[in-house]
């Protein structure tokens, strides 16, 4: 296993909107998207986000490699997004610390791959616990806030497993 973690596109956009992209930086340092994420993330828009997506491209800090297995690509697009589809391959060939990815049925086929999967959920919690966030409440909030999907249930187990 490397130290490379493998992003999808739904995490990095959330985070960079509520300002928390860097978290993955301070953590992680080594952060890789396939080039359909990339091209999902729409960074060249006005969209909220996009700036700080930008930023970690320019900076190196989150690069571009491509899913070479094309055969395996387009066997999972029949079930996912290009996007998905390639963050799972490439999380495979580069044997990943783990995908980033809170698409449900993206969690479930990377699983039964064999792929360990987190969520920007885990990414809170494992800032707060190497002291990179004092509280993860208030994000939980802003991401609620913009629209990103987190159920009641998701949130108030992640509250409790912080001591919030």
């Amino acid at each position: 296993m490397t130290r490379i973690v493998v992003a999808d596109t739904g995490p990095l956009i959330a985070l960079a909107r509520v300002e928390q992209l860097d978290l993955l930086r301070r953590q992680y340092r080594d952060v890789c998207v396939p080039e359909a994420v990339y091209s999902e993330l729409a960074m060249d828009s006005s969209r909220p986000g996009a700036t700080e997506l930008k930023g970690a491209f320019e900076a190196g800090w989150i690069t571009v490699q491509v899913a070479a297995d094309v055969n395996a690509v387009a066997e999972l697009t029949r079930l996912l997004d290009p996007g998905e589809a390639e963050a799972i391959v490439l999380a495979e060939e580069q044997h990943a610390r783990f995908l980033l990815i809170d698409d449900a049925m993206g969690r479930r086929v990377a699983r039964r791959r064999g792929i360990s999967v987190v969520g920007v959920a885990s990414v809170l919690l494992a800032a707060k616990a190497h002291g990179e966030l004092a509280t993860v409440g208030p994000i939980l909030e802003d991401l609620c806030g913009i629209g990103y999907r987190l159920s009641p249930r998701l949130i108030g187990a992640v509250l409790e497993r912080a001591g919030e």
